[in-house]
């Protein structure tokens, strides 16, 4: 007996040896996409016709044709999702670079605001910086201001909680919005709910309340996931369609990959921020697991998830299996899912990592895409290597990962 439970107990350290390796191996993958990034990464801004850099906005030639020359400074969404998850592997590895990323990217539009506010008063629409000024739509603000609001806790600046207030003013009474008031695009008449913006509000709301500890805040974010459940989600399928035509009270034909993706991970981000005790929990723990089993049906044998995740004919995406990743990790190791589910994340990030090169470099990420009423719009989405569309979410499942298999 002495002899079996010696063998137990060293066949037990054996697995422990092997997911701590594993470990190792995943940290170093994320790394790599997030280091990559970092390499890339510049705060200088280039004169388009001349294609001459400058290190600062100070004493620039007057002109209109100035942009950011990194992707990654963009006030985009995107980057929204990236420097969260910069944020939070800054905390996961103890490694301050990171986080100097996120804080240095923020401190770069308020600190050249006056120059920025030039440009914008003159005309200039550069894609890269002129959403910081304007804020008329959700991926104006959203995502950017919800990671804004951690960077607050570890820098907390006059000039970004004054930001981070006018955002709430926007999201809660200036976003446009159904009758029922669930949130909408375009104008009265040709009004359209896209599954995206559950993310790009429920992460600015998620990271409000908390941040603030008001309840409206939960509480608009709670109303959003269940009125977009209601609108967008097919029973017989189990997956969400891209978007809603309010005006020809019809669905779109797609049920998009990232779009599916977006919606569960902002209820993984809602949840868990939400009170342990807030009313309708239990009604969003319903939701998600129903999502999580839905999508799940449609996992290819690589891990990975379709464009179109009903249509095999599509490729295979990486930022939605990202994401699926993600909140099915998230939602095991938190307990709103079973365990079993763990497999499923696994397969995933195995599936992942075959699209992440030694350099850091990742492939079959779709572009940015708006919504279509015919399904080849979406399988001819180009997929450039390293779109950020995918970075930030493939950071954070990495993460959610490991500490599933540590639990393990």
């Amino acid at each position: 007996m002495k002899r079996i439970g010696v063998l137990f107990f060293l066949f037990i350290l054996s697995i422990g040896q092997i997911n701590a390796q594993e470990a190792k191996n995943d940290l170093v993958v994320i790394r790599s996409v997030a280091d990559k990034i970092i390499r890339e990464h510049s705060y200088r801004i280039v004169d388009k016709k001349t294609g001459i850099c400058y290190a600062d906005t100070k004493n620039l030639p007057d002109g209109d044709d100035y942009k950011l020359e990194s992707k990654y400074l963009e006030w985009r969404y995107v980057n929204g999702v990236l420097n969260m998850a910069m944020l939070d592997l800054s905390q996961f590895t103890g490694q301050a670079v990171y986080k100097d990323f996120a804080l240095n990217n923020y401190r770069y539009f308020f600190t050249n605001r006056s120059f920025l506010q030039k440009q914008f008063d003159k005309g200039v629409r550069d894609a890269g910086y002129y959403r910081f000024l304007r804020m008329q739509s959700l991926d104006d603000c959203g995502a950017m201001v919800a990671a804004l609001i951690e960077v607050y806790k570890q820098d907390n600046k006059k000039e970004y909680m004054d930001y981070i207030n006018r955002t709430a003013d926007y999201v809660l009474h200036k976003e446009g919005r159904l009758a029922d008031g669930t949130f909408s695009r375009g104008p009265e008449g040709n009004k359209t709910v896209w599954l995206d913006d559950l993310y790009m509000s429920v992460s600015f709301l998620a990271n409000m309340g908390e941040l603030s500890g008001d309840p409206v805040y939960f509480d608009c974010a709670t109303k959003q996931v269940i009125q977009f459940s209601n609108l967008l989600y097919e029973p017989c399928s189990g997956l969400y369609y891209h978007c809603y035509y309010d005006y020809l009270k019809q669905t779109g034909v797609a049920h998009w990959g990232r779009a599916n993706g977006w919606s569960i991970f902002a209820q993984a981000n809602l949840l868990s921020r939400l009170p342990k005790n807030y009313p309708q929990r239990e009604e969003l723990l319903k939701i998600f697991p129903r999502q999580v089993l839905g999508f799940s049906r449609y996992q290819s044998e690589s891990g990975l998830w379709h464009q179109l995740l009903d249509k095999n004919d599509s490729y295979l995406e990486t930022s939605c299996t990202a994401m699926f990743t993600y909140a099915v990790a998230k939602g095991v190791n938190e307990g709103w899912l079973d365990k079993g589910f763990s497999t499923i994340a696994l397969c995933c990030w195995n599936g992942i990592k075959n699209h992440i090169a030694e350099s850091g470099e990742v492939s079959n990420i779709c572009i940015g895409t708006g919504i279509s009423h015919d399904l080849t719009f979406y399988y001819q989405r180009p997929t450039p290597l390293s779109d950020v569309h995918g970075l930030g979410a493939i950071i954070q499942a990495g993460m959610e990962i490991i500490k599933m298999k540590k639990q393990s």
